[in-house]
């Protein structure tokens, strides 16, 4: 039976992802789910987070989504490839599981002239160390380095991110990257939420240096996947519509998503369990 794309994450930065894949993929059917209530997972343990990202895995599957993107970075590096190995097999074979890292880690290898890489991303991402080890797999002459930004997100779920207040923490962080690599011309943004603050850190960071969000880069992939995989396109639903799900306050969801993904926004609450 055909279904909706499912796009998750654990608060509202993967609308930013959303926003490219229904740009470049419009004529097909989105199930965004944002587990607001519990974010953020940045913080959190490998346990709790892949727990969390199943659940909400499998609340999609149940929602009729064949193909389930975790457009989360946090989720993408502690949770993914166990639910691909350990899971899939016993919940459905037939269904798929994809992230963001491994997209954006084929991109960053292509864009680089100098072979010297930043990732900002929070800490649970930059913990994992997911994106200097699938660098290393694909691209072994590449330097990255990984600095973590905690305070970016609470920054932007806040309504500061235009502020002037966020300055000092783009700025701080941006020096720390160009400090510890001077020789450093990309730069991948490797949490959804971080396009909100592009305009702040293409000013902190010097000319020569490349800024790439994310979501162009997974929308690229998720459609040369479906190209690629046509007993899957055959599975994702065709009405262009858009719908999305909650574990926060709707009101609460509502308000912010917008700011993510610039129209209006009318979200259903559900429980993860």
């Amino acid at each position: 039976m055909r279904g909706p794309i499912g796009i998750f994450d654990s608060g509202y930065g993967g609308l930013t992802i959303l926003n490219e894949i229904h740009h470049l993929l419009p004529d097909y059917d989105y199930l965004y789910l944002g587990d607001n209530a519990r974010a953020p997972y940045g913080s959190r343990s490998f346990e709790v987070i892949y727990d969390f990202t199943l659940q909400a895995v499998r609340f999609l599957f149940e929602r009729g989504c064949n193909l389930v993107i975790l457009a989360c970075n946090t989720a993408s590096a502690k949770a993914l490839r166990s639910i691909q190995q350990c899971d899939l097999p016993g919940i459905d074979p037939s269904r798929r599981v994809l992230g963001v890292i491994i997209p954006s880690v084929e991109a960053i290898g292509k864009l680089s002239e100098s072979g010297h890489v930043g990732v900002v991303a929070t800490p649970g991402t930059i913990k994992s160390h997911s994106y200097s080890i699938e660098t290393k797999k694909l691209f072994p002459e590449i330097t990255i380095t990984e600095v973590a930004c905690p305070m970016w997100v609470p920054l932007i779920e806040n309504n500061e991110a235009h502020g002037p207040g966020a300055d000092y923490f783009v700025e701080k962080y941006c020096r720390e990257v160009m400090q510890r690599d001077p020789e450093i011309d990309t730069l991948l943004l490797g949490c959804t939420h971080y396009p909100i603050l592009y305009d702040k850190i293409r000013a902190a960071m010097p000319e020569k240096v490349n800024i790439i969000p994310q979501g162009k880069l997974v929308a690229e992939s998720l459609a040369d996947y479906l190209q690629r995989h046509p007993e899957m396109e055959q599975k994702c639903s065709k009405g262009g519509q858009l719908k999305f799900l909650t574990t926060e306050n709707t009101s609460k969801f509502n308000q912010l998503a917008e700011l993510f993904i610039h129209h209006p926004v009318n979200a259903e609450r559900i429980q993860l369990i």
